[in-house]
């Protein structure tokens, strides 16, 4: 039975990907310090669902407490790790910098040092579509320089890049970088759009719309990334000999490091996104226009055919599907 260290287990994505691991017969030491950026009941209830399993680990604590992944991979032996614990929220970002700094930073520092000593099959380290930043060129490919990051969260996010890629250099360990492109779906985070405009629409709130409703973003349905994980577990980079990279290829010519969008490969109007919440719910928003907000992009858009190369898949639930799975959730969980 091979084990698999899952950071950030008790996470909206982290939840979902160690049940997936579990249900495909793997052991999961997932770690999680069940912070109270928002509803702790919520994590609380995503990890329930995990411990009902026999070969799950829960263990609570930060990523960046000193030692502690060190004496968790001496002990595991993980052959596979993917690191989703992160501080996470572009505006939040703003008002309490140094919580990503050390989540973020030094929790990714304390990872690969682990790793370092006792090295994983593969590791597998979230970024975020952020740190495409000012990049104007779309769709987002991940070969294209990303050097604009526009807000603290994302810069943290391509500082680890740049810290997993040296440690794949200098060691030899096979790292591979999500970036994420909004991804939503059941159990998502309380501060995120989705959550935050069924919430106020069913309690004949108005719902704040930023830039005037002139956003574009490459929603992601949480299941569809989840599966492109699992898959990518599997595909392990390996540092070319000569030095010489695919076209289309993000693969680094000196280190067994790839960087990989997971998007589905379009864009959808903030308003057509509204509406299908509208939709699902029966019931029409009250939208108050605002302008943008600081750290904030126009537009995102994933180039998600590297993931399809590497794997033959590519996510494709639509956001009308998606946002009715959300809702009849949320529906369920808080009896709306």
């Amino acid at each position: 039975m091979k084990t698999a260290l899952v950071t950030g287990s008790a996470g909206f994505i982290g939840s979902f990907v160690s049940r997936t691991l579990l249900e495909d017969g793997w052991r999961v030491v997932g770690l999680d310090c069940l912070s109270d950026y928002y509803d702790v009941t919520l994590k609380e209830r995503r990890e329930l669902s995990l411990t009902s399993y026999e070969h799950y680990r829960p263990v609570h604590d930060k990523v960046e407490t000193p030692g502690l992944l060190m004496q968790l991979f001496e002990e595991e032996k993980p052959n596979a790790v993917i690191h989703l614990a992160a501080q996470a929220g572009v505006r939040y970002s703003i008002d309490n910098p140094r919580s990503y700094l050390e989540s973020n930073i030094i929790g990714t520092f304390e990872l690969l040092e682990a790793a370092r000593a006792f090295p994983p099959e593969h590791m597998l380290i979230a970024s975020t579509s952020s740190a495409y930043g000012a990049s104007s060129e779309m769709p987002y490919k991940e070969t294209v320089k990303a050097d604009h990051q526009m807000s603290f969260y994302a810069a943290t996010k391509k500082s680890t890049e740049s810290m997993a890629h040296s440690y794949a250099h200098l060691y030899g360990l096979p790292v591979t970088m999500f970036r994420f492109f909004t991804v939503y779906g059941p159990w998502g985070r309380p501060d995120m759009a989705l959550f935050k405009f069924t919430k106020a629409i069913l309690e004949g709130k108005p719902i704040d719309v930023y830039n005037y409703g002139d956003m574009k973003r490459d929603f992601t349905y949480v299941e569809d990334l989840v599966h492109a994980i699992r898959l990518l577990i599997d595909a392990v980079p390996q540092r070319p000999e000569d030095g010489a990279v695919p076209d289309g290829d993000s693969l680094s010519p000196v280190a067994p490091f790839r960087v990989v969008n997971i998007g589905n490969n379009d864009t959808v109007q903030l308003t057509e996104f509204i509406e299908a919440i509208e939709d699902s719910l029966g019931q029409k928003a009250e939208r108050n226009l605002m302008p943008m907000q600081p750290g904030d992009v126009p537009a995102t858009w994933a180039d998600a055919s590297l993931l399809k190369s590497l794997t033959g898949y590519a996510p494709q639930t639509s956001v009308k599907d998606g946002v009715a799975q959300f809702v009849r959730w949320y529906r369920q969980y808080y009896d709306a």
